[in-house]
């Protein structure tokens, strides 16, 4: 399995603190099932910065402490991009660093809380320039939990999501998990991911939530999210099915 987002850099955010701490995320990863896992340090979140030269000389050398265990496991470089006005720029001076490196997709968070306002406009633009932004963890925002069309005109117009697999495996409690469900179901969604932190409190538990998926959609759901993975992984388009609106009668209530 390929897991695109990731904490597994030791001491560069608030997921494994220590070269020990990040290879027992390693162990545990392979344990999984997961072969290539893209380490993704928060950026520009108001308390991590990690611009792309330091994630790729971090990146090396965690590789190169793997492999010296004899973990059979391939880290890749990203990062999980904080929303911002000044992202265009930041991209431009080389500070922003793909998924994998070196791909057109990009990793971007919004606040918990709401949508900035200014998230369309941004989004098409970095678009424009060829890049897919990929919204980590919708399904876990205020604003597009109550008003999920915001997330439906985001994606209508190209962009691509990602669910994080405790939200799915319902370990963010069963609101959340009938959430992602419904974004699954209307095609809201495009990337199982673990957003792992640590072995204890936010493990990988990508192999649960690939049993849920299986479980109420079948196999090929589960081919699908894994095989976007993989085309991501070589640069290559992804596939997508035409976007649902998530119908109001089956959504009020859940929260």
């Amino acid at each position: 399995m390929i897991d695109i987002h990731s904490h597994i850099l030791p001491g560069v955010d608030d997921g494994a603190q220590t070269v020990a701490d990040a290879i027992a995320m390693a162990r545990e990863a392979v344990k999984e099932g997961i072969a290539t896992i893209i380490a993704t340090p928060h950026y520009k979140n108001g308390k991590y910065d990690n611009e792309k030269q330091s994630i790729m000389a971090a990146v090396t050398r965690f590789n190169e402490t793997i492999k010296q265990h004899k973990i059979p496991l391939t880290v890749l470089p990203g990062q999980e991009i904080r929303i911002h006005g000044d992202l265009q720029e930041s991209f431009e001076k080389g500070e922003v660093l793909p998924i994998a490196g070196d791909s057109q997709y990009l990793l971007i968070e919004f606040p918990f809380d709401h949508v900035p306002r200014y998230a369309d406009r941004l989004l098409f633009d970095l678009q424009l320039k060829g890049l897919v932004p990929v919204i980590a963890h919708p399904e876990r925002n205020a604003e597009i939990i109550e008003n999920p069309d915001r997330l439906y005109e985001l994606v209508k117009k190209g962009v691509l999501t990602q669910l994080t697999a405790a939200s799915v495996s319902g370990h963010f409690g069963k609101n959340i998990k009938k959430f992602s469900l419904q974004l699954i179901e209307a095609n809201l969604a495009h990337f199982i991911a673990s957003d792992a932190h640590n072995t204890t409190s936010r493990p990988f538990r990508l192999r649960e939530a690939y049993d849920v998926i299986d479980h109420e959609f079948g196999i090929n759901a589960v081919y699908f999210f894994q095989e976007n993975a993989e085309l991501l992984l070589n640069g290559q388009a992804v596939y997508r099915e035409e976007p649902e609106r998530i119908k109001r009668k089956k959504f009020l209530g859940l929260f």
